[in-house]
């Protein structure tokens, strides 16, 4: 294996990388689905949805329910799944002082680079003690022209760090924003723990990852 190069910022993904929230969001996401009439199990739901915006599968959700894509209904879905973050969230075991030692290590050249909204995002790193690491720099792919699979997001993030993408290390748990990261000129360390909820190694390695690691308590050793 070749050796990694120096990094000047670290960009991290949010759900599944640094809180456990894939689960909650779309089990009220398969929930509200059902509602409108497209039954799925929430493995289904996971395979469909980790990774990407709702609003980006609206064609998807109107095929399958028959009905319009509507506003209103999206902000129902943001009302309950913050809820239920709010009562159920939890930090990805580790992350938190996985966040502290590299923010220490990168004299806080770190940010937060998110496909969710900026209200989730937010949410979930002050429910789990993270907001004072990345405050003032957390982005997200809705206030981007494009978000995840598209790079935007993560070009946005090294721009206000005023870092070349290229020497930015990307964590991502799914191969949709582990194409973003590739796409932006980053070096992808892939977060592939065997729980449910997040993309396999093969899922990450088929859009070109090349780096891996299970537990956030090693990453800061692979980023010295």
């Amino acid at each position: 294996m070749t050796a990694l190069p120096r990094f000047d910022a670290v960009l991290f993904d949010c759900d599944g990388v640094l809180v456990d929230s894939e689960r909650i969001t779309n089990g009220v996401l398969r929930d509200m689905l059902e509602e409108e009439g497209w039954r799925l199990t929430l493995a289904e739901t996971l395979a469909i949805f980790l990774g990407k915006a709702v609003r980006d599968e609206r064609a998807r959700i109107e095929a399958e329910t028959g009905k319009p894509f509507r506003e209103e209904w999206l902000k129902a879905f943001h009302v309950r799944r913050n809820e239920a973050l709010r009562l159920r969230l939890e930090a990805i075991p580790h992350a938190p002082e996985a966040v502290a030692r590299i923010h220490a290590q990168f004299g806080g050249r770190i940010a937060c680079a998110s496909g969710a909204d900026l209200g989730k995002v937010r949410l979930q790193l002050e429910k789990t003690g993270m907001m004072h690491a990345f405050e003032g720099r957390i982005f997200s792919g809705h206030d981007q022209p494009r978000s995840k699979p598209h790079p935007d997001v993560y070009l946005a993030a090294a721009r206000a760090l005023g870092v070349d993408p290229r020497r930015c290390a990307v964590v991502e748990d799914t191969a949709t924003g582990a194409t973003a990261g590739l796409a932006a000129g980053a070096t992808v360390f892939g977060f592939c723990p065997p729980e449910a909820g997040h993309d396999t190694p093969a899922q990450l390695r088929s859009v070109g990852v090349q780096h891996f690691f299970q537990d956030m308590a090693d990453l800061p050793g692979l980023l010295a």
